[in-house]
């Protein structure tokens, strides 16, 4: 379900948190961004929710240590780096395969 606001998550101008996408309106025809944060939620169910959260700290933790930068850290991150190279493609979530963030670890 996508749920459109007039807020910001800080520098986030959308979030995914299962089942919801949450989106600020200004970017609610931005079909690159859906498709970005439907990724997410993909990646979400497929590691129970929790998995997700925990993996995604714990990568975060790690690429800051990496990079000594937050936002170099965040963009590191798999799950980001999945979303980021394929939210251009409509397609993908018809033809993405389990744990397809791997490949960007």
């Amino acid at each position: 379900m996508i749920l459109f606001t007039k807020y910001q998550f800080k520098n986030y101008i959308g979030l995914a948190i299962f089942p919801f996408i949450i989106i600020n309106k200004k970017y609610k025809e931005d079909i690159w961004l859906i498709n970005h944060e439907k990724i997410h939620l993909k990646q979400q169910i497929e590691l129970l929710w929790i998995g997700f959260f925990i993996w995604y700290i714990m990568e975060f933790l790690y690429r800051y240590t990496q990079h000594k930068n937050w936002h170099k850290a965040y963009q590191h991150i798999s799950f980001e780096r999945e979303c980021n190279q394929q939210e251009t493609d409509l397609n993908y979530l018809k033809k993405r395969k389990l744990f397809s963030f791997w490949k960007y670890l």
